[in-house]
């Protein structure tokens, strides 16, 4: 039986507050984060947002008690995927490669040749694409292959984006479910969605697909919402986290 790696994409993030200066510095390093005509740019640039937003940053992960949980969740996520897995029949194993802090994708890389994996199956913890999540670790794990001819041998399978799989679908209903019948007046009800911005540009001339994936994907949840209570709720989907003087995606 062939051995499958599964790995396992996300963000990453600082586990301790001397981490966060450092995150900060990888995260708007990449060119997919803050796109400049002039590459030469990117790291100073790069340098001085991280110098800036430190310190605010710092406040936000000691509030949450001082490192971001994202490690931690994903590798359970990681464990209880690999259980499951195997629960079927499937000889895999699953790896977690974070983008901008440990345990980085040349960690995974690594992990999966010592293993003796015979092929590799990628998984982003995104669910909807954008080019600048999964589409910098897709890159990431591009630029490894070419430059590890090991590693380029091992037939590769990227799963691109699964908004509107039916099982995300109905996972998040259900946990959006059970807070509504919890109101007063469960019609009446308002569900926020809070989704990540990115540049307008993005969208209206890179050809991301992001801002459609996540509308699509609204519209589904609260589709699948109304089958199951019988009653449509209003909502809203908003976008945070603006960088920058460029526009982003609103409201």
């Amino acid at each position: 039986m062939a051995k499958v790696g599964v790995v396992l994409l996300n963000l990453g993030g600082p586990e301790r507050i001397q981490d966060v200066g450092p995150f900060l510095y990888n995260l708007f390093a990449d060119p997919e984060i803050i796109r400049l005509p002039n590459p030469a740019l990117q790291k100073p640039l790069a340098w001085l947002i991280s110098s800036l937003r430190a310190g605010k940053s710092q406040a936000a992960y000691r509030s949450i008690g001082g490192g971001s949980p994202l490690r931690r969740i994903t590798e359970q996520q990681a464990r209880e995927l690999q259980s499951n897995l195997r629960q079927r029949g499937i000889e895999a194993t699953s790896y977690v490669a974070m983008r901008y802090w440990h345990p980085f994708t040349e960690s995974a890389v690594a992990d999966i040749k010592a293993d003796g994996i015979d092929e590799v199956v990628v998984l982003p913890l995104y669910p909807h694409f954008s080019i600048s999540t999964s589409g910098s670790s897709f890159r990431e794990l591009q630029r490894l292959r070419q430059s590890d001819p090991a590693f380029a041998r091992l037939p590769i399978r990227c799963i691109r984006s699964y908004y509107d799989d039916p099982g995300y679908v109905g996972a998040m209903a259900e946990l959006i479910a059970r807070e509504i019948r919890a109101c007063p007046n469960p019609a009446e009800a308002h569900v926020f969605f809070s989704a990540h911005g990115v540049p307008k540009s993005y969208v209206e001339e890179a050809g991301d697909p992001y801002q459609r994936e996540i509308e699509t994907c609204a519209q589904l949840i609260m589709d699948k919402l109304a089958q199951d209570l019988g009653h449509p709720n209003p909502f809203t989907l908003a976008y945070q986290s603006r960088v920058g003087p460029v526009e982003w995606l609103k409201p």
